[in-house]
């Protein structure tokens, strides 16, 4: 049986994003989150949609005489910064925004060693899909591992900016009244106010959060 086809990121991921915006809706609607809230859990899931956009799709589903004959450690690149090329940079922009929005979003990227941490496993997990989808739809996706270090430097890199941002006075607010409850920064945010370091920002006060 020879199979050929292509499945675009569209068909799957727009229904996915569509159906997340909703319940993001309904979320703000019975209360549970505030607009900042929204924003931020709407652009972390756009965001993650462009990435797997970028990374998984589009599958090349392919089998019979149009499949990859080549073998799949063939597809592993193991060898570090030697066969590095152009590519690494984009690879490294990819995860910027995503270190961005690790301490907005989860209480364990308190940490540059956890950030990287983090977003280590991000790309490995990516790669591993790309591997995956290889062994299973013969698409010849092959796996890098200058990728992985391209992308945690990339998630360091967004979690420096987050920091700086966190500290200017014009974007710490906003910051922290959109970022999840219970997250890095607002655990930090906490510690500092029952400290007696700096006064908490009005507009964090505001929304009223249930889990």
């Amino acid at each position: 049986m020879d199979i050929r086809f292509q499945v675009d990121s569209a068909p799957v991921l727009g229904p996915v994003l569509v159906l997340f915006a909703v319940a993001v809706v309904v979320r703000v609607r019975r209360g549970r989150w505030s607009r900042y809230h929204a924003l931020l859990q709407l652009a972390a899931g756009v965001y993650l949609s462009a990435v797997l956009s970028l990374t998984v799709f589009p599958l090349n589903v392919t089998w019979g005489m149009y499949a990859n004959q080549a073998s799949w450690v063939g597809q592993i690149n193991f060898i570090p910064l030697l066969t590095a090329d152009l590519t690494f940079i984009p690879n490294v922009m990819l995860l910027v925004p995503a270190g961005f929005l690790l301490p907005l979003l989860f209480r364990h990227a308190d940490s540059p060693a956890r950030a990287a941490l983090i977003t280590a496993t991000v790309s490995l997990a990516l790669e591993a899909g790309q591997l995956l989808s290889y062994l299973v739809l013969n698409n010849g996706r092959s796996v890098d591992v200058n990728d992985v270090l391209a992308n945690t430097l990339g998630g360091l890199a967004g979690y420096a900016l987050a920091r700086l941002a966190l500290k200017a006075p014009s974007l710490r607010a906003p910051l922290l009244a959109a970022a999840r409850p219970g997250s890095a920064a607002l655990r930090e945010e906490h510690r500092r106010t029952t400290a007696g370091d700096t006064p908490p920002p009005a507009s964090i006060a505001d929304p009223v959060v249930r889990p």
